[in-house]
């Protein structure tokens, strides 16, 4: 399987010199409308802390401020948000050591969750001998050309990484919350650690999958089945009845041919994985035989995420009398850099 490579050392800290992204917006803006689109540079705080500090140094009501995306405290973020335009006195007024305002634009929409195309990435890795830089130059030109698997990020399960133990007893009846939004935040958790086992499993079959026929044959799998998998060129692969989308985001469809193989091998389509609950299109025939067994009865919204996502690699650069070695990459919105940069350390057992 693809990122089975022995671990690779490096040093990675998190912080504003070493870890930079930037919100690409899906849409160019007017230049004219009632709402004054703010391009925010931020250090230190979350898109919420940011928000309230903007709120409460201007007056703005923090529900008139509209985000694109959820960025981190830790690194430097830089993200569009939208204000009505009628603050335009009260924002050229607004100083702050942790927040400064880059540009400002006119649109005729607020911003909404959603509004943005891709992340864009600076990663600085520190303390790289001339050894690893090789490797990780070698893992790179993998993920060039297979992409990577979309796993949720370690962020998404709190500081002790269990948040979703507690979405799961909410969802059991054995937890009660009052606030509604850490609720749906907790279940949210519990939706996303199922879609990373999915994940997983998915993985460990595609390694399966590297047997020969015959040894495929005596540990059960239909002969069928076996040849639709082993014409694929794609390391992860895919399963009839899998739900795929156009990349990087389109309607969903079933996976039916190996014609759509090719297409996902070309990067023109990804496959998608469950995230359960209500409304929500579900895998069918051999893909939904692992699915179902992740498909827990969560009464929310449920979705669907792209499992397999392809990073741009931009700009690589080994500084080799510094030890450091930098990359520039976008992913798609709502991927983490931080899996990239664990695949790149640890390969597939980072997860």
């Amino acid at each position: 399987m693809v990122y089975s490579h022995a671990p690779i050392n490096f040093h990675f800290n998190k912080n504003s010199e070493n870890f930079v992204v930037e919100e690409i917006p899906l849409y160019p803006f007017a230049h004219t409308g009632e709402w004054l689109m703010l391009k925010i540079r931020k250090k230190g705080l979350t898109t919420p802390e940011m928000i309230n500090k903007i709120s409460s140094k201007t007056g703005i009501k923090a529900r008139d401020i509209g985000y694109a995306g959820l960025k981190d405290k830790e690194g430097m973020t830089i993200q569009w948000i939208s204000v009505p335009r009628k603050y335009r006195d009260e924002i050229n007024k607004f100083e702050d050591k942790q927040i400064k305002i880059l540009e400002q634009d006119l649109h005729r929409n607020k911003l909404k969750i959603g509004h943005l195309k891709e992340n864009k990435f600076f990663v600085r890795l520190k303390k790289v001998l001339p050894v690893d830089a090789k490797k990780i130059d070698n893992v790179l030109k993998e993920i060039k050309k297979y992409g990577i698997p979309n796993f949720f990020g370690y962020q998404r399960f709190g500081k002790f990484g269990n948040n979703w133990e507690e979405g799961k007893a909410i969802i059991e009846g054995d937890k009660f919350v009052k606030n509604r939004r850490l609720e749906k935040l907790l279940i949210s958790a519990y939706q996303s650690k199922l879609f990373n086992d999915w994940l997983k499993e998915r993985i460990n079959l595609s390694n399966i999958f590297e047997l020969s026929e015959k040894e495929l044959l005596m540990a059960g799998y239909d002969k069928e089945l076996i040849r639709f998998v082993k014409a694929q060129k794609h390391p992860f692969k895919l399963l009839p009845g899998d739900v795929m989308t156009h990349y990087p985001m389109g309607k969903y469809f079933y996976l039916e041919t190996l014609e759509d193989t090719e297409r996902f091998f070309n990067k023109e389509i990804t496959v998608t994985g469950l995230l359960p609950g209500k409304k929500v299109i579900r895998a069918k025939d051999k893909a939904r035989e692992i699915e179902e067994k992740y498909d827990e009865p969560i009464p929310a919204q449920g979705d669907r995420r792209m499992a397999w996502i392809f990073p741009e690699i931009i700009e690589k650069k080994y500084l080799k009398d510094y030890a450091q070695y930098e990359i520039v990459f976008t992913l798609p919105k709502g991927a983490y850099a931080t899996v990239l940069i664990d695949l790149l350390k640890e390969g597939i057992k980072a997860f």
